[in-house]
């Protein structure tokens, strides 16, 4: 009689990755992410940004072709080098920065990150910029890159509309619902990311690194950045 493989390993397996994940990017984990508008309250308290379709706008930009896709380059390329060349794709982060409070963003965030997954799962990432951090963390875990690419950037959407919420004001049935419809910019953005080298980093969304300058002195804010 022939019977079937089993398959439980691999569920399990994949179930853990996920759960993994899904804590190191919810917004439970002690990052900070609630205090950083990666230069969105700029754009809502100069009158840029004052609806849902012009919120829309921004972020599908700064997904596709701005701070989000970058990191996803920048985590691919943590995960797939060698512990030794980790250092120098971390400068190269900090270097892309355009603005301090951009800095201060992916470097706080990753040390925060870093320091809790040091201390729970037992790695020594010690004190990188955040779409570095957890580009090592997913490869000495050995976690799916496509996944771990994939939940950082709907993590990093989230974020940005959770801050839109709170400041436009957005309704959160609105939020979650644009959400949703971000999910395939999200996958088609890891697609061609995974893709792009390190020396082709690059990002287009101008507007959204001057906003992040000009928060630096901003009269009355909620956020860090």
């Amino acid at each position: 009689m022939i019977t079937a493989p089993n398959m439980a390993p691999a569920r399990i397996r994949m179930s853990t990755d996920v759960l993994t994940l899904t804590q190191w990017l919810s917004p439970g984990f002690p990052v900070g992410a609630f205090a950083y508008s990666h230069g969105l309250e700029t754009a809502i308290a100069d009158g840029r940004i004052a609806s849902v379709r012009s919120f829309e706008a921004w972020l599908h930009d700064l997904v596709a072709f701005g701070g989000g896709r970058a990191d996803i380059v920048l985590l691919g390329a943590a995960y797939r080098a060698v512990p030794e060349d980790v250092p120098v794709i971390d400068a190269t982060a900090r270097a892309f920065a355009a603005s301090a409070g951009r800095l201060r963003e992916t470097a706080d965030q990753g040390q925060a990150f870093c320091r809790t997954v040091d201390a729970i799962w037992h790695t020594r990432l010690g004190a990188l910029c955040y779409p570095v951090a957890v580009g090592r963390a997913a490869s000495e875990r050995d976690l799916s890159l496509d996944l771990t690419a994939a939940l950082y950037l709907q993590a990093f959407a989230a974020n940005l509309v959770s801050a839109a919420v709170r400041r436009i004001p957005l309704g959160q049935t609105e939020g979650q619902d644009l959400l949703a419809r971000m999910a395939p910019l999200v996958t088609q953005t890891v697609d061609d990311a995974m893709g792009t080298p390190l020396t082709d980093l690059t990002s287009a969304c101008f507007a959204a690194d001057i906003a992040a300058m000009q928060h630096e002195t901003l009269y009355s804010k909620v956020f860090r950045t």
